[in-house]
């Protein structure tokens, strides 16, 4: 390769380094992880919560923990979205 593809490649490697360093480091390990736009624990956990709530409200006649359930459930919609989390994201210095 010329110098000017080691160049290119080691900006790769030190940008994916500051984005996501989780990944960077399995990748040096051979044991590559999920970037980070594709782990969604914490949305699913979310959802999980906020349908359990609507259940809940919905046998038991109790209207304001139904309520909070879908709106919960409408909030943990948002996490599952990846695309709005890289444009609103502090550069990192």
């Amino acid at each position: 390769m010329t110098q000017s593809d080691d160049d290119r490649i080691s900006a790769l490697e030190a940008g994916l380094r500051l984005d996501d360093p989780r990944f960077a480091h399995g990748f040096g390990q051979g044991r590559p992880r999920r970037p980070r736009e594709y782990r969604r624990g914490r949305a699913w956990l979310a959802m999980t919560l906020a349908l359990t709530a609507v259940v809940v409200g919905a046998v038991l006649p109790h209207g304001l923990l139904l309520a909070a359930g879908l709106v919960g459930a409408a909030c943990a919609v948002n996490l599952f979205d990846t695309s709005h989390q890289r444009r609103f994201r502090q550069p990192r210095s």
